[in-house]
C-alpha cells in the first residue's frame, strides 16, 4: 500500500472509530469509492446484509479488526480499479492551495441543502432541494485569476454532492459560468458577501439548468466556516 492509501486508510478509520453512528461513514465512504454493497460483500466474503445492517447501524459497531479489512477490502477495489478514488486523494494533498481553499470538509452523513442554507444564514436564488456531503469554501477572485480547469475538481473532496461555497463574489457570473463549463457539477453553489437580490441573472439561470440549489449570504467569512464547522460534523 502506497503512501496516499495509507493515508486515506488512516482517514477512514479515524472517522469510522470517532463517529456517533459508524455506519453511516462506512455507507459514505463505499459510496465515496462508488462501490455496491454486493461488491463490498463479495470481497469481504460475507452477505450483503451484513454490510446493509452495519451501514443501517442495525448491528453492533463492528470492531476494529472487522473495520480494518472493510478498509482494506475498498483500497483492494480501488486498487484493481488503478486506484481512482486513492489518486484522487493524493492529487487533493499535492495541489492544496490554503490561500484559495479556505477551508474543506467532509460530513459525517448527508445534509439537506436547505439546512445548510439556514446554517449560513443564505437565501435562496434558485430552490432544488438536494443532500450535501461536505462542503469546500473558495476565494473566488484567487481561484479565477490563477486555477485552470483541470484544477477546478479539486473543490470537490472526495464527492460532487457538496457545496462549493464562493467567497468575494460581486455578481456571482463568473463562479456559475465556470461551474458551468465543469465536466463536475456540485449540489449546491453558496455566494458570499451578495444579497440574493443582488446576483446575476446569468449565474440564476445557470444554477436553473443544473439543478443546482444557489444561495446567497452576507455572513463573515471566517465566521461562516466556524458555524459550518460546528454544525456539520
Amino acid at each position: 500500500m502506497d503512501s496516499a492509501a495509507k493515508a486515506l486508510a488512516n482517514k477512514i478509520c479515524g472517522e469510522v472509530v470517532f463517529a456517533e453512528y459508524p455506519g453511516k461513514v462506512l455507507k459514505k465512504w463505499r459510496t465515496i469509492f462508488e462501490i455496491s454493497q454486493k461488491e463490498l460483500a463479495g470481497k469481504l466474503n460475507v452477505s450483503p446484509s451484513v454490510i446493509s445492517d452495519y451501514e443501517g447501524d442495525r448491528r453492533k459497531s463492528p470492531g476494529i479488526a472487522f473495520i480494518r479489512k472493510i478498509i482494506e477490502a475498498l483500497l483492494e477495489i480501488d486498487k484493481e480499479r488503478g486506484y481512482r478514488t486513492v489518486s484522487k486523494y493524493r492529487d487533493l494533498l499535492d495541489g492544496f492551495q490554503t490561500d484559495i481553499i479556505l477551508d474543506m470538509k467532509e460530513y459525517d452523513a448527508p445534509i439537506s441543502s436547505s439546512k445548510l442554507r439556514d446554517v449560513v444564514d443564505g437565501e435562496d436564488v434558485v430552490f432544488n432541494e438536494r443532500n450535501v456531503n461536505g462542503h469546500t469554501v473558495i476565494d473566488s477572485i484567487k481561484a479565477i485569476l490563477r486555477m485552470n480547469s483541470y484544477d477546478f475538481y479539486r473543490f470537490y473532496g472526495f464527492t460532487t454532492e457538496r457545496a462549493l461555497i464562493f467567497t468575494r463574489v460581486s455578481s456571482g457570473r463568473s463562479p456559475m459560468v465556470a461551474v458551468r463549463v465543469a465536466n463536475l457539477k456540485p449540489a449546491v453553489v453558496v455566494l458570499n458577501s451578495i444579497k440574493a437580490s443582488e446576483v446575476d441573472e446569468i449565474a440564476a439561470k445557470i444554477a436553473e439548468i443544473e439543478k443546482i440549489h444557489l444561495i446567497a449570504t452576507e455572513m463573515n467569512v471566517n465566521d461562516m466556516i466556524k458555524t459550518l464547522r460546528k454544525n456539520f460534523r
